[in-house]
């Protein structure tokens, strides 16, 4: 395998990012049931979101291409915390990531995060946050090797009534 080429995505990608994408969701079902699936015209919007983020500025979709073929991506964004009411700085934030499965362990993600970063650090931000999944012990593994630590912890509970109290499905 040839090293990974990353760049910034062009419209003649959005295809295959929807594919990665649709993978990702699917992944991310398979390890737990209880994350979303697919829509039937998922993978479309998904697409039309990603190419109105390839102009954005304040956005950046990078892909990596093996062979001139896409295997992963990334998108960040900047995020500003409704700055009137907190003291935060703008920061960054890694929306998606995904690396096709003949490809990953072999620097592929790290190369598509690293890239990201640095465009997060041309932007003037100090940090970036993502949100991954509880129950994915490789990717917890991947992002605290790349200096990642846990800031808030995202949780759930399902509601459960009572219905021999007569409540209403």
């Amino acid at each position: 395998m040839s090293d990974p080429v990353i760049r910034v995505a062009r419209a003649g990608d959005i295809d295959a990012i929807a594919r990665l994408w649709e993978a990702l969701v699917n992944f991310h079902h398979e390890l737990d049931r209880e994350l979303p699936t697919v829509s039937e015209d998922g993978a479309f919007r998904y697409a039309k979101r990603i190419l109105n983020h390839i102009d954005d500025p304040s956005a950046r979709v990078l892909v990596a291409e093996v062979d001139q073929q896409v295997v992963g991506y990334v998108l960040g964004v900047v995020v500003d915390l409704v700055p009137e009411m907190f003291s935060y700085d703008a920061s960054g934030f890694l929306a998606d990531v995904f690396v096709a499965e003949p490809y990953r362990r072999t620097g592929v993600g790290t190369a598509l995060v690293k890239a990201l970063a640095d465009w997060f650090a041309d932007k003037g931000l100090r940090y970036f946050e993502w949100h991954a999944a509880a129950r994915n012990p490789t990717a917890l593994a991947f992002w605290k090797a790349l200096g990642g630590r846990e800031v808030m912890v995202r949780m759930r509970a399902d509601i459960v009534r009572d219905r021999e109290q007569g409540d209403k499905p």
